[in-house]
């Protein structure tokens, strides 16, 4: 089968297509032909070397895969052929790959394998960052970095369905209009103001309850900025490369908290605080109240193009490879 792999850690160069055998399920697996696999800008920190406790090269990479199930390991009480989307943590950028059965979701007949492909990582990391992580309430004021991307437009939608008020950053006028189609009601261009002073221009002076930063760098000390007393911030990732630093006078004086999330871990630790959004989820989206945003997809062979495209910010939305 045709998979891809990273060589060594470093730049989109380091990704190579290259030939495997097709992996058989063990006990509690089933293996999947994949139709669509999800890229996350985890993927590109563990190909860089930036993901702690991440793999080593050479390895596939890959952590969300959606198609059909096309074998069962001993154990499952899966069907061929049923149409599924799993979290496989390594692996998920190729023809097959293999899950654990018990971290299955099934597809909606309505959706198809690219959006399905961009609904697990992304949007139970949205709705643990805002509500299990995040406690997000009715009328709360909540701020999404990258409100256009993966995260970002899963997290605008949740938060204005839950009746927020919210606030978002892109970098330019598409990604904002797209943000506001998706019920961003104040979208900020970062490349253009300072985000902080807007929002609280915005707000009077008061700052928002909820940030999700998933940035990391300046962004972080500048939304701690710009949160409300006894506010929360739930810190996801550091896109940016670099690890925020918040000042602990900011969080003494201001009362204010800051939490971190890890999908991965809370899976490993937690998993059933992380799986509490499940039905939630499941709900908004059977009823179209959600809708995955595929920005861009790409073909397998392409994988390297995929990475370059999300590190250039050249994206919006889900970035999906298809075999």
């Amino acid at each position: 089968m045709q998979t891809i792999e990273v060589t060594e850690f470093g730049d989109a160069s380091t990704i190579e297509t290259v030939e495997r055998d097709v992996p058989d399920p063990r006990e509690g697996q089933v293996r999947i032909e994949v139709k669509a696999a999800g890229v996350n800008f985890a993927d590109i920190m563990q190909r860089r070397g930036h993901y702690q406790g991440g793999p080593t090269p050479p390895y596939s990479p890959g952590m969300e895969a959606a198609g059909v199930v096309d074998a069962v390991g001993e154990g499952v009480d899966r069907e061929e052929g049923e149409r599924v989307v799993a979290m496989v943590g390594r692996g998920g950028y190729a023809e097959y790959a293999v899950a654990d059965a018990g971290g299955l979701f099934d597809v909606p007949e309505g959706m198809s394998f690219e959006e399905a492909a961009g609904f697990p990582v992304q949007f139970l990391t949205a709705h643990n960052c805002l509500f299990e992580w995040g406690g997000l309430e009715d009328g709360d004021r909540v701020l999404v970095h990258a409100a256009a991307g993966g995260v970002g437009t899963a997290a605008v939608q949740l938060a204005s369905e839950a009746g927020a008020e919210v606030f978002g950053t892109a970098s330019t006028a598409e990604k904002l209009d797209l943000a506001a189609e998706l019920g961003c009601d104040h979208p900020i261009n970062y490349t253009e103001t300072d985000f902080a002073e807007e929002v609280n221009d915005l707000t009077d002076g008061e700052g928002v309850d909820l940030v999700l930063d998933g940035v990391g760098g300046e962004t972080t000390q500048r939304s701690l900025d710009c949160l409300t007393h006894f506010g929360r911030m739930v810190v996801y990732g550091a896109a940016s490369g670099e690890p925020g630093h918040p000042d602990t006078a900011t969080l003494l004086f201001n009362n204010v908290e800051v939490v971190g999330y890890h999908l991965g871990q809370g899976m490993q630790r937690a998993p059933q605080r992380v799986m509490q959004a499940v039905p939630h989820l499941t709900e908004l989206l059977a009823d179209g109240s959600l809708s995955v945003q595929v920005g861009h997809t790409f073909p397998l062979d392409e994988a390297a193009d995929a990475h370059r495209a999300i590190e250039n910010r050249e994206t919006s939305g889900k970035v999906v490879l298809v075999p």
